[in-house]
């Protein structure tokens, strides 16, 4: 049974019996309204740390249905450190996968884009706390993609989440895709908005 942390106007996670915790967002497009929802579940066990993320995402238009993407990920943490990745992306009926294994000082990806060898600290494009994003090199989980990234700001703000007014530090990561993320006083990214080609994707954390 899961149970909601936190009072009203302080949207947190939810925790399960055994201490893992699991942020479930909703999704909204800033073209076609609410979309779907994004959920990462963590689990700590000491320095080893897992997160398995579930995407389900149903774009329509005029009642037709024009994007069905589903998506399972497993990423595995030693520390700081991204040791093992496993992502099945579902969209439109075709079938991504992508793999990672941590190899020496390296992090070698294996996906429809080929092998490709990156740094040891790379870090998927999967907000969860503020050290996920302290990498300068992303992995795009829907393809496997690596780019060079830059992350900026932190300055105390506000950002309204399901109606609440909510303290927040705000974060970019630019690229060749640009991010905002704000992450509250406990470390948990309340909201985080992706501008996609197709418009704005923002993700807001449920009470």
């Amino acid at each position: 049974m899961l149970l909601p942390a936190g009072g009203a106007g302080n949207p947190a996670a939810a925790y399960a019996a055994d201490g893992a915790q699991q942020r479930v967002y909703e999704v909204n497009h800033s073209v076609f309204g609410e979309i779907g929802t994004y959920t990462n579940l963590i689990e700590q066990a000491g320095p080893t740390k897992t997160v398995k993320t579930s995407a389900h995402f149903v774009v329509k238009a005029l009642g037709i249905s024009m994007l069905c993407d589903d998506a399972e990920r497993t990423e595995k943490w030693q520390g700081d450190r991204l040791v093992s990745f496993e992502g099945v992306t579902k969209k439109n009926g075709d079938t991504i996968e992508i793999k990672g294994q941590a190899n020496g000082s390296s992090f070698v990806i294996s996906s429809p884009l080929g092998t490709i060898t990156a740094p040891g600290t790379i870090h998927p494009a999967n907000p969860v706390s503020l050290k996920s994003l302290q990498s300068t090199t992303m992995m795009r989980v829907d393809n496997g993609k690596v780019e060079q990234v830059k992350l900026s700001g932190g300055g105390e703000t506000t950002v309204s989440v399901n109606g609440n007014s909510v303290k927040a530090r705000e974060y970019e990561i630019t690229g060749s895709t640009h991010y905002k993320i704000w992450i509250n006083n406990e470390d948990i990214p309340v909201k985080f908005v992706v501008d996609d080609d197709s418009g704005e994707v923002t993700f807001t954390l449920k009470k």
